[in-house]
């Protein structure tokens, strides 16, 4: 069992840890006997109540699929340790600025965001439809620019620029100054990268039909 995976089940079993009740009640969840629902970047999920596991799925648990390590660790961080009265500011900030640390993974310049910038160059109309086919709302202000949930509760801008002749293409992505209420610094970067991945599922599905 990798390391991650390892992560993951000591995960699910600090869930169970923790009052399922208020789970609901403080994220208003569908839920049953055997499960709580939440959405995650437009995908649902299921988490059991008896041994913690996360799936999801996209026929209504028809068939289902086990979350990887970026989902089950953000869902399990924001449903476990979110602080008591956590809220959305209204406020938009750059993600970059959540760093107190310079060069982190979320810093403005890095390799992170300059990496997914140049997947997106040249793809600005891909891009776009697969923010719509994420129920994304359409802004100003970049060649492609969406507020996207990333949990109902919880909404995310992406904002892209493509390359020129003096610069290179540039992603920037806005979040809640209140995100870390919800979730730790890490677990950002988890959520972050999980979002980008569901971008470019959808643009690759676009580009198959």
């Amino acid at each position: 069992m990798s390391n991650y995976e390892t992560m993951k089940d000591r995960m699910s079993s600090h869930f169970l840890e923790y009052d399922q009740e208020k789970m609901i009640r403080k994220f208003a969840l569908e839920h049953d006997e055997k499960y709580l629902y939440i959405f995650f970047v437009g995908r649902k999920y299921r988490i059991n109540r008896i041994t913690g596991g996360i799936t999801w799925s996209v026929d209504e648990f028809q068939t289902e699929e086990n979350a990887n390590y970026n989902e089950a660790m953000t869902i399990y961080d924001v449903l476990c340790n979110s602080k008591e009265n956590c809220h959305p500011a209204h406020e938009w900030v750059h993600i970059g600025s959540l760093s107190t640390v310079r060069g982190g993974n979320l810093a403005n310049d890095s390799n992170f965001f300059k990496d997914a910038g140049k997947k997106f160059d040249g793809k600005t109309a891909e891009l776009a439809k697969a923010c719509e086919r994420l129920h994304g709302i359409r802004l100003e202000k970049g060649d492609v620019a969406y507020q996207l949930e990333l949990f109902s509760f919880l909404p995310v801008i992406l904002r892209f620029w493509e390359s020129d002749d003096e610069f290179p293409a540039s992603l920037q992505v806005l979040v809640d100054r209140n995100i870390l209420e919800y979730m730790h610094y890490e677990t950002v970067m988890f959520a972050i990268g999980h979002l980008l991945e569901r971008v470019e599922e959808e643009m690759e599905r676009f580009m198959q039909e």
